[in-house]
């Protein structure tokens, strides 16, 4: 499939599934009641589902494209910024604003400290493995990251001074995005959108990336400057996710396996596509929580975590064969 019509394909796809999004729920809203704001289901709209949506679509696009960068970055099938750690430090940020309620004073604090986390990570992991590492390389070193940072959450959660403060804290782990509002739009927007425009910058650099270091360096490529666009890219849009749902994992390694049979082995014509097909992921998951019947509200971290750790086990297969 061409580029062109792909886009054009997942454009339509996440408007359906947004107007999907913004029906669905406990109650039904059919589309007569969005242009009437005397229906008392008008609020129901534009107050609780569209911000929601809005997240979904958002969120999805910043792990999407994440995701596509740091496989193109690191020529590496398995990077993804849930896999190797990126996420769980982002975690570990917002949730260290949480336990020392930092966030009473200034609300940006919390995703400020999401994103610093996020970008120490990257910057980590390179360092960790190193700029050519492996496959195996790259994933023990993700393990480290995700292991320090889960015993830090760890930490931090058994020696919560409340009851309450254990429960935010469990809320960021599980991600989920409900009860979200139009705060949690504008707080996390910006950090998502310089995030995304950066690591769109990167495209011809991952381009050239994809013939080696040396060929890319004798292209004109500064991979040192193109290596700090990555990590600042991928943490501003991740820890920006995450400080606003908690930590929604596999998004970033499936969608770009999903989309690059039909872009090519070409990595900066995937970016596009992925952040697109990331949000239509993450928007079908989230309303497909909302029509499941059960007396609690499934988190969505735990619905795409179902999805995502067999997607990653047969991805390890399917690898063992090709080098068997």
């Amino acid at each position: 499939m061409r580029r062109g019509p792909l886009i054009a394909l997942l454009l339509v796809g996440i408007a359906l599934l947004a107007m999907l999004s913004l029906m669905s729920g406990r109650a039904l809203v059919p589309f007569s009641a969005w242009l009437d704001p005397a229906d008392p289901r008008w609020a129901i709209v534009f107050e609780l589902r569209l911000p929601r949506t809005l997240l979904a679509i958002m969120i999805g696009a910043a792990l999407g494209m994440s995701g596509a960068a740091m496989q193109g970055y690191t020529r590496n099938p398995l990077a993804d910024p849930g896999i190797l750690g990126v996420s769980s430090l982002a975690a570990l940020g917002a949730v260290m604003t949480l336990y020392f309620g930092f966030t009473s004073g200034a609300t940006w604090i919390l995703p400020v400290a999401a994103v610093a986390g996020a970008v120490l990570s990257v910057f980590l992991l390179v360092a960790l493995a190193g700029f050519t590492a492996s496959v195996i390389t790259f994933v023990l070193a993700g393990v480290i990251l995700q292991s320090v940072a889960g015993s830090a959450v760890a930490l931090a959660l058994s020696l919560a001074p409340n009851p309450w403060a254990a429960q935010e804290i469990m809320n960021w782990l599980l991600g989920s995005l409900t009860d979200r509002s139009i705060q949690e739009v504008k707080l996390a927007a910006p950090f998502i959108a310089a995030g995304l425009l950066i690591l769109w910058s990167t495209r011809r650099a991952l381009d050239a990336l994809s013939l080696g270091e040396a060929s890319a360096a004798s292209l004109g490529v500064n991979l040192p400057r193109t290596q700090l666009l990555i990590a600042l890219g991928v943490g501003l849009a991740t820890g920006a996710s995450v400080a606003v749902s908690g930590i929604i994992g596999f998004v970033g390694l499936i969608v770009p396996h999903l989309i690059r049979w039909t872009t090519g082995a070409t990595p900066g014509a995937l970016l596009l596509p992925s952040a697109l097909g990331g949000a239509a992921l993450v928007l079908a998951g989230d309303t497909l929580m909302r029509l499941v019947p059960l007396a609690v509200e499934m988190k969505l971290g735990v619905a795409m975590s179902a999805i995502g750790g067999p997607f990653f086990l047969a991805m390890l297969i399917a690898m063992r064969r090709r080098t068997a």
